[in-house]
């Protein structure tokens, strides 16, 4: 039987592979990718590499034939879109005979705001229907996804934001890919949800540690939502994405990512990495 992640080849799911990899054997995992081509990589290392497309049921099959454990790493995509998708897989694993289930969701899903949360919730409900032992991961939120904010601020522009005094609890996505290699290969972690956050941090108090990590001054303007569409826009974000980089401001300033607990000590065994060592990994992968 095997252990297998989807979306194994993404950002996140490349660092989850590769801390599942120094806890078992590269012969006992496999992964689902859409194409198998940017996964030679992989294949070198002797994971089982299988060929999936969340819109074919078919290849879904294939891909959890004899599958024990699985990670369910959320796809991209509309909020629709990502509903089928995930239901789906979550049907098609039940089929297989899946004995645990892992998902990558949300910071508080069922009661957020955030305008992401709809395929999360109904991808937990649906997984909840299927009577497979489950773990839901409750990401927070990258410290990677501020990657490009950091680079300009490095470069002299200002910190832009409409979230107010918003609290985010960021984390290394590599903190999160360890605690999902941990559950998805430890027992004990059944009918499980982990809410993993850093310590929260307002806009203003992230930018504060950016400064003392980089000693560089940083000007933050709060502006409003309209604002900061605009500066979005002229920053090059392509027209369809600016309702989604306000929403997640918004969310963020309705407190839709102020969730803070111990559950990531709990799972790694050890403390999240804290904020200004994050800062300084990030800040040397941007030079």
């Amino acid at each position: 039987m095997k252990t297998l992640i989807t979306g194994a080849t993404g950002r996140l799911g490349s660092k989850i592979v590769q801390s599942v990899l120094t806890r078992i054997p590269a012969s006992e995992l496999a992964v689902s990718v859409r194409n198998p081509e940017k996964a030679s990589d992989l294949k070198e290392l002797g994971i089982d590499v299988r060929q999936a497309d969340f819109n074919d049921p078919s290849s879904l099959e294939k891909a959890f034939a004899g599958v024990e454990r699985l990670l369910l790493i959320s796809a991209d995509g509309d909020n629709e879109t990502r509903i089928k998708q995930h239901t789906q897989a979550v049907e098609t694993a039940k089929q297989a005979g899946v004995s645990f289930i892992a998902y990558t969701s949300l910071a508080d899903a069922t009661n957020s705001q955030n305008l992401m949360a709809p395929p999360h919730v109904a991808t937990e409900q649906a997984i909840k229907e299927t009577g497979i032992p489950y773990s839901f991961l409750r990401n927070n939120w990258y410290l990677e996804n501020e990657a490009d904010s950091m680079k300009a601020a490095l470069q002299g522009a200002p910190w832009i934001t409409s979230a107010g005094s918003g609290k985010v609890g960021w984390a290394l996505q590599q903190d999160y890919a360890e605690a999902a290699a941990r559950v998805l290969t430890e027992d004990g972690h059944e009918f499980t949800t982990y809410e993993l956050s850093g310590p929260l941090y307002t806009q203003e108090e992230f930018v504060g540690h950016l400064e003392s990590v980089t000693g560089k001054d940083i000007t933050i303007k709060q502006v409003s939502d309209e604002e900061y569409a605009e500066a979005m826009r002229q920053a090059g974000v392509p027209d369809f994405a600016i309702p989604i980089v306000v929403g997640i401001q918004e969310s963020i300033r309705v407190g839709s990512l102020a969730t803070e607990t111990s559950d990531f000590e709990a799972v790694l065994g050890r403390p999240v990495t804290p904020i200004e060592e994050s800062l300084k990994q990030l800040v040397s992968s941007l030079s």
